[in-house]
């Protein structure tokens, strides 16, 4: 285990890169109803297939279970051969050169990719959390953050290099896809190290260089989604730009080599001095320190995945998930099939929308832990949660609105406020189940992914024939009723989260009357 703080920072630029391609599903939408023709399948086969990419997190806990005994670099490549497997076949299908492939079969190769996807976000997890275990909430935000910038980063690779014609860009899509995380997973490798956690006051400057450098990206992000939206955006430059802020957290670890070198020098200076020299006593200091690792959060019980799901606050944080975020991503999952009902075309400036504003809600739990943190204070995950649930709801019911710029700023809402809560649920794990059996608890979790995505996206394919009549739908009416149902679940989402926070609050109070007592 090696305990360099520059290994620390590069490790955590390693789980960025890869955060950064890890959300290959979330381009879906931009070729969906392409994909929709070359297979001649109906609304509910689409949305299924939607699902099977979420279907593959059903056996996420398989990388939970890996991670305890196989190498994390290994688990790595696992991820990514998974999704150039799932996702290169559909490529070579599109590209003929396999002659035939059935729609079950694209299912379970779209499953397969969703499931790489669980082992590459355990390792970054993991890394994290082991690497910063005493501002875990803070690297975790951070890395977790650029996932949201997967959507843009593909759709403006495609744009950039591509040069698809509209309709036409499901093979450049997949192509990327399949590609891009064994590339970088190549890349990172060697980078990914465990180093021994400390504490250092300058890390907090490091951390807000971080910040400075994701807000950069997120608003060249916004800015080339706009841009794209309204006059075509100067994809290639928004792209050399986008590239260049993707690569400026190796600063970090640069600097902080740079910074360990300089110290080592000074220290080896002042052991060139003799005991005779510092007065010529033998003396002998004792400390007792702390273990500033063992705060509130690491003192309390470790739940394993058993205990887990017979508490009643596990099931309340899995359904106002479900409820939300999941319900999030089922709604950014058909907005292709939304934009065409209301006779739009530009479904990759939504879904770039969505995906940079997605990014700056993944960021933000991050960066309110870090400046809150610093007082001493910890927000509640929990109640983190409920409080970005309601205005996903309040989007639902505005969608009701026909306008095409209600439709940008729902679509914006609901991917800021989904990514916020992805992001803080990572934290929210350990906060109500602990650390040491994270990796399996937190894949259990997200379970509720699939089967919300299942059972709302079946829902809205089974609405959406009914009012089109056929494989296609057009009018505000298509979706309308969908709107509303998922804006009510959504409400009910918000209650059970603002129940979780209220009976987390209350155990956490016992808790400090015990210890004050």
């Amino acid at each position: 285990m090696s305990s360099s703080p520059s290994l620390q920072w590069l490790s955590l630029v390693g789980t960025i890169w890869l955060q950064a391609i890890n959300g290959a599903n979330s381009d879906f939408p931009v070729y969906s109803s392409q994909f929709k023709q070359l297979l001649s399948i109906s609304q509910i086969q689409l949305n299924n297939l939607s699902f099977a990419s979420d279907a593959g997190k059903l056996f996420g806990w398989f990388s939970g279970l890996a991670a305890t005994y196989l190498s994390l670099r290994l688990v790595l490549f696992i991820g990514a051969a998974f999704s150039f497997i799932g996702y290169g076949v559909q490529f070579l299908f599109l590209a003929n050169k396999i002659s035939n492939l059935k729609y079950w079969q694209v299912f379970l190769l779209t499953s397969l990719a969703g499931n790489g996807i669980c082992w590459i976000n355990t390792v970054c997890y993991l890394i994290c959390i082991r690497n910063f275990s005493l501002e875990s909430p803070v690297a975790v935000g951070i890395s977790t953050s650029y996932v949201g910038l997967s959507a843009k980063l593909y759709t403006a690779l495609v744009d950039s290099f591509f040069h698809p014609e509209h309709d036409q860009n499901a093979k450049a899509y997949l192509l990327l896809n399949a590609v891009c995380p064994v590339l970088v997973a190549s890349v990172v490798s060697p980078m990914l190290r465990v180093a021994e956690s400390r504490k250092d006051t300058r890390s907090n400057c490091a951390f807000v260089v971080m910040f400075v450098i994701a807000i950069a990206t997120g608003t060249c992000s916004v800015l080339g989604s706009i841009g794209s939206a309204s006059s075509g955006f100067w994809s290639r430059e928004h792209m050399i730009s986008l590239g260049v802020l993707l690569l400026a957290p190796i600063m970090m670890p640069v600097f902080v080599k740079f910074r360990e070198g300089i110290e080592k020098k000074k220290e080896n200076r002042v052991y060139d001095f003799t005991i005779n020299e510092v007065g010529g006593e033998d003396r002998v200091v004792v400390a007792v320190l702390k273990n500033e690792g063992e705060d509130d959060g690491d003192l309390k019980e470790q739940i394993g995945y058993r205990l887990m799901l017979q508490k009643t606050n596990f099931w309340l944080y899995f359904f106002s998930y479900m409820f939300s975020a999941t319900l999030g991503m089922v709604f950014l999952n058909n907005l292709g099939q939304i934009t065409q009902s209301r006779g739009l075309s530009h479904t990759s400036s939504l879904v770039s929308l969505s995906s940079s504003f997605g990014f700056f809600g993944r960021l933000l739990p991050s960066i309110i832990d870090y400046y809150v943190g610093k007082r001493g204070v910890r927000i509640s995950r929990s109640g983190l949660m409920a409080t970005t649930m309601a205005p996903i709801a309040g989007a639902f019911f505005l969608l009701l609105n026909s306008s095409t710029l209600i439709l940008y700023a729902s679509t914006a809402i609901i991917g800021a406020c989904s990514g916020a809560i992805t992001s803080a649920a990572v934290s929210a794990t350990t906060e109500l189940f602990g650390t040491k059996h994270f990796a399996m608890n937190h894949n259990i979790v997200v379970a509720n992914i699939p089967i919300g995505s299942f059972l709302f996206g079946y829902m809205a394919g089974i609405l959406y024939q009914k009012e089109g009549g056929s494989n296609s739908c057009f009018g505000a009416d298509c979706y309308d009723k969908t709107f509303i149902i998922w804006g009510s679940v959504c409400s009910l989402g918000t209650f059970l989260c603002v129940i979780l926070y209220v009976r987390n609050r209350r155990s956490r109070s016992m808790v400090s009357d015990i210890e004050t007592n």
